[in-house]
């Protein structure tokens, strides 16, 4: 195949463009941003189950709490009526009766205070515990905030970078014979990105190979607009005056 001089320099021109872009590219994925992002995303939601289960124990607490009030008020109505009712009655057998069930009453109502009272201190501990957990909970969301803005801003800057890289590639690629775009394209696929590449002091730029023997003659005898190839890594070796030829 043939191709002028100058338009072999500029697959040089378009393989770094290319090398760049491939380079911009990785970087996008491999922001750290991302890989903090997940350990954050992994202490979230061991944060957010632990939060579950502890609301859980508090909410338990809470309907515990609730039903204890609810006897110590059937205790305290039934300490009134009954009360009322001796001060109400003539009968000395009701009011020995009254004074009896009076007495079972009080000691059930300071039994139920005493756990009532227990119950209200293990309340304060699962809050405390909880709104210890609501704190980590914050503090995540504010670490995962930020990252994910510096990850934001970061990125918007790669893309613009992939855009102009893409644009000025468009602007070489152009300029190219649709022939020689086609072939360098060709051997970028086979070559996993590495299509093009300088030949300095004999040696390939591509994969570091010093050409000798035959292969420099065949590459030194090759007329200046012949298209040729590196022989281990198959990259088109682009001849300049640095070539040592």
């Amino acid at each position: 195949m043939k191709a002028s001089p100058a338009q072999q320099k500029e697959l040089l021109r378009l393989q770094a463009l290319d090398t760049r872009l491939q380079q911009t590219q990785h970087q996008t994925k491999a922001l750290p941003q991302h890989a903090e992002l997940a350990a954050l995303g992994t202490e979230a939601e061991k944060t957010r189950t632990t939060l579950t289960a502890r609301t859980g124990e508090l909410e338990d607490v809470r309907i515990e709490l609730g039903r204890i009030e609810s006897d110590v008020d059937v205790v305290e109505k039934r300490i009134a009526r009954d009360t009322e009712r001796v001060e109400h009655t003539s009968s000395v057998k009701d009011v020995q009766a009254l004074e009896t069930e009076l007495a079972a009453l009080r000691k059930r109502h300071t039994d139920l205070e005493e756990i009532e009272l227990a119950v209200m201190e293990r309340l304060e501990e699962r809050e405390a515990a909880v709104a210890e957990v609501e704190t980590v909970r914050d503090a995540l969301a504010d670490r995962i905030s930020e990252a994910e803005k510096a990850r934001d801003i970061r990125l918007a800057e790669l893309n613009r970078e992939l855009g102009d890289l893409a644009r000025d590639r468009e602007t070489i690629a152009a300029t190219l014979t649709e022939e020689l775009r086609a072939l360098y394209e060709k051997r970028r696929v086979v070559g996993r990105g590495n299509a093009a590449a300088l030949l300095r002091a004999r040696t390939c730029s591509g994969c570091t190979m010093t050409l000798t023997g035959s292969d420099l003659e065949s590459v030194r005898s090759a007329d200046a607009d012949e298209v040729v190839f590196c022989p281990d890594c198959g990259a088109i070796l682009v001849r300049t005056e640095e070539s040592g030829i």
